[in-house]
């Protein structure tokens, strides 16, 4: 049975077909994650009625979401360095279908609370371990193509969004979910045998570790450096979560958009965002990774400031796309960074902050547009992106200098 994790030199003479086997494997369970959790997130409103919950007590319920996976995100750092990222990514890869098949089942806001705590462990827990295996991968290989997985994420989300839309008038919530479910269970069993099989072995050669090898960089710097691109991770998510539950509303009440076009407003972020991915390693290869995530950062700050303010409802929309150019690759790098450092630790770690941004930016917004208004309070997004960039270009200041030290 050929292994990838005996020796540094077995390993570099594997065969490019094996790790075109892993690649393609990963890809498989990044879609799968978004294509699962897009599914859960368009029968939330049928949910709502079948649980007679009020709009408070359906908020405390999703809560359930997230304090699972932040809970659980950095317990999987720590079992991903114990056992691998591979076998845990394969047993999330089982929790996660089953667990969402449960919020269907539940005739309460209490129960739902409780039943979407363990689905939000899974989807922490399955984030955590495939970005891992992912990092190792994009050592292993020597091409930046951490983008291309978190494309296939942003593609299965797509797919799930759209598929749940079609049938939503057709199938039940349990019979949709419990789809979901066993489609997720087949793909798991199908794809699980390549991960299991193949181990990418972790090599001293990363940059990460020469970095953490020179003297003042130690553990501290590289805690430090992990930190920081968690932040980079969480300027980012924090547009991501701001557009998907503020986007449509702008587009609707500000713009004075017909609700159909408001709903699209998403759509043309997310898909900007989808090609955006797909082009990241071939951008990565020419710019590197700090001039990516500058310019990244900046292009979304200029295209929120468009989307926020301009008084038209198509300028608008360029002005979502162009924010989902702009944010594409920068979450992507800031994992890979930080995995590069610390390993399954350093990717829980900036995967917790990315997250945490992600579920900030709904209620910041929200307070913002009370305080002052909801164009005003969206450009907190450009605000944000420009500190990212701000934070790549300064973080990339520092290590070239250190590397000419």
């Amino acid at each position: 049975m050929p292994l990838l994790n005996k020796t540094t030199s077995e390993a570099s003479e594997a065969s490019s077909h094996d790790f075109s086997r892993l690649r393609a494997a990963l890809t498989v369970f990044f879609a799968l994650d978004g294509f699962v959790f897009a599914g859960w997130v368009v029968r939330i409103p049928a949910i709502k009625e079948q649980t007679g919950a009020s709009a408070s007590t359906l908020g405390l319920a999703l809560l359930g979401v997230s304090a699972g996976a932040v809970v659980t995100m950095t317990l999987t750092g720590r079992l991903c360095t114990r056992f691998g990222s591979h076998p845990v990514t394969v047993a999330c890869g089982v929790l996660m279908p089953l667990s969402v098949a449960l919020p269907p089942l539940t005739h309460s806001a209490l129960a739902l609370g409780l039943v979407l705590l363990l689905f939000g462990a899974a989807y922490g827990g399955i984030n955590v371990a495939m970005n891992s295996a992912a990092v190792d991968l994009v050592r292993a290989l020597r091409r930046p193509v951490m983008p291309s997985f978190h494309a296939a994420f942003s593609l299965g989300g797509m797919i799930g969004a759209g598929l749940g839309g079609l049938v939503a008038g057709h199938l039940s919530p349990t019979r949709h979910l419990l789809g979901l479910a066993l489609i997720g269970l087949l793909v798991t069993a199908v794809t699980a045998p390549t991960l299991l099989r193949y181990e990418v072995p972790r090599t001293p050669a990363a940059a990460g570790s020469r970095a953490s090898a020179r003297p003042g960089s130690g553990r501290g710097g590289a805690r430090v450096l992990v930190l920081v691109f968690g932040l980079v991770a969480l300027c980012t998510a924090y547009g991501e979560g701001a557009l998907a539950d503020w986007g449509a509303l702008h587009l609707e009440q500000d713009l004075d958009a017909h609700p159909g076009v408001a709903a699209a407003g998403y759509s043309c972020f997310a898909l900007a965002m989808t090609i955006g991915r797909l082009s990241g390693t071939a951008l990565l290869e020419r710019l590197g990774g700090t001039r990516t995530v500058v310019g990244g950062g900046l292009l979304a700050a200029a295209g929120m400031l468009l989307g926020a303010l301009a008084p038209a409802t198509g300028a608008a929309l360029a002005g979502f796309a162009i924010t989902g150019l702009g944010l594409a690759n920068i979450f992507p790098v800031a994992i890979e960074r930080a995995g590069a450092l610390s390993g399954p630790s350093g990717v829980a770690a900036a995967s917790t902050l990315g997250y945490g941004g992600m579920l900030l930016g709904p209620p910041a917004i929200g307070f913002m547009a009370d305080w002052f208004s909801l164009p005003v309070a969206l450009t907190s997004v450009a605000l944000l992106a420009a500190l990212a960039a701000g934070i790549a270009g300064a973080t990339g200041r520092t290590s070239a200098a250190r590397g000419q030290a």
